[in-house]
């Protein structure tokens, strides 16, 4: 029944074992010896993915060892395939210079429902065990995945997104090319907003901005580290870092300008410019904040706020050499650097790259 088709396969002409093959399904297409030549027309028109489905579906299935030994060997065979195929990909895709940059990968959050089919292609693009690919796709937020040659991460990625998984790169020169302005106060919200600002350097100014040129607010809760003495198990005295504050931050993202507008409840000057009526008579940073975000979103409804950035923290804040590398432009008095300063400032540039990365898949 099947020495034509055997035949055909093994003179590689892949037009006659597909015409033999196609009354074959048709009439036994529960057959597995016709589904596993099926399989090996997949594999020899280069269309290695249907042929591993293939084979993995009568791996499961079919009893016959004779066949089984051929389904093993074709899968063996095919996954080295694919192993070259990938390394022949990644290698074209840091040829360029560029493509060497230092970058990262950045995985977005998957529906519960979603993530069994998308392990699995994960598992299989990363050449990692599934259940080990489900603990790393993210349920909500974003996870920092993996840092490396950006020509690398964007072949990686570009896989990824083509079976599901939503993700995006960017490199390091892009997160530290966008400046970043620490707000002072706003002098005038109308016609259009102005605020008194200063640079990386400490420069004093004013900058003017349409509302409508902000994209996105991000918030960031801040750690504030003390050491503190407390009793250990034994009632022993020792010395701990524990959280015994946290410091607030909204940005206000400019793309179209390549800037962030950096606001701290701690150091905006609400006694300055334009009226920021608080709530409550009493006074205190936390009410006066409070009410600065409410003047904020009321001149920004329809912007989207990102308030997840612990989340995103969660994941790169023990990334001491990659987060080094990131100027964090946040001035709070820590007896140490913290990463977590560093990770505020990445997560906002993302977000900024990101709204423009969509932009450019609208072109």
């Amino acid at each position: 029944m099947f020495d034509d088709v055997i035949a055909a396969f093994e003179r590689q002409d892949y037009g006659v074992a597909a015409q033999l093959l196609q009354p074959l399904l048709q009439t036994s297409p529960e057959n597995p010896w016709v589904q596993f030549y099926a399989g090996r027309l997949y594999e020899g028109l280069g269309e290695l993915e249907s042929a591993q489905n293939v084979y993995q579906s009568l791996l499961k299935n079919v009893t016959n060892t004779k066949l089984l030994a051929q389904i093993r060997q074709s899968l063996q065979r095919l996954e080295a395939l694919i192993l070259e195929q990938r390394q022949r990909g990644i290698g074209q895709a840091t040829t360029e210079p560029n493509n060497n940059q230092l970058g990262l990968l950045i995985l977005e959050p998957i529906p519960s429902e979603n993530k069994t089919v998308a392990a699995q292609n994960f598992g299989r693009i990363m050449e990692i065990e599934p259940y080990a690919a489900r603990l790393q796709l993210p349920s909500r937020g974003w996870r920092f995945y993996k840092s490396g040659a950006i020509g690398e991460l964007k072949f990686l990625g570009q896989e990824l997104r083509a079976v599901g998984i939503p993700c995006f790169w960017a490199t390091l020169t892009e997160i530290k090319q966008i400046r970043i302005f620490q707000v002072n106060y706003f002098q005038y919200a109308e016609p259009q907003a102005t605020v008194i600002c200063q640079n990386e350097q400490g420069q004093m100014g004013a900058l003017s901005f349409n509302w409508s040129e902000v994209s996105d607010r991000v918030l960031g809760l801040l750690p504030i580290f003390e050491q503190v003495v407390d009793r250990d198990a034994r009632g022993k005295l020792q010395r701990k870092t524990k959280t015994q504050d946290y410091a607030h931050f909204c940005d206000l993202l400019l793309p179209s300008r390549g800037c962030i507008l950096r606001l701290h409840d701690n150091s905006y000057q609400y006694h300055k410019g334009v009226t920021i009526e608080p709530k409550s008579d009493r006074s205190t940073i936390r009410i006066s904040w409070n009410s600065l975000l409410d003047f904020l979103a009321g001149q920004l409804i329809s912007t989207p706020v990102w308030s997840d950035f612990s989340t995103f923290a969660g994941t790169i804040v023990d990334q001491n050499e990659l987060l080094a590398r990131i100027p964090a432009h946040i001035h709070l008095l820590r007896r140490n650097k913290s990463t977590w300063d560093s990770a505020f400032t990445m997560y906002s540039a993302l977000v900024s790259i990101k709204s423009a990365f969509k932009v450019e898949e609208r072109r």
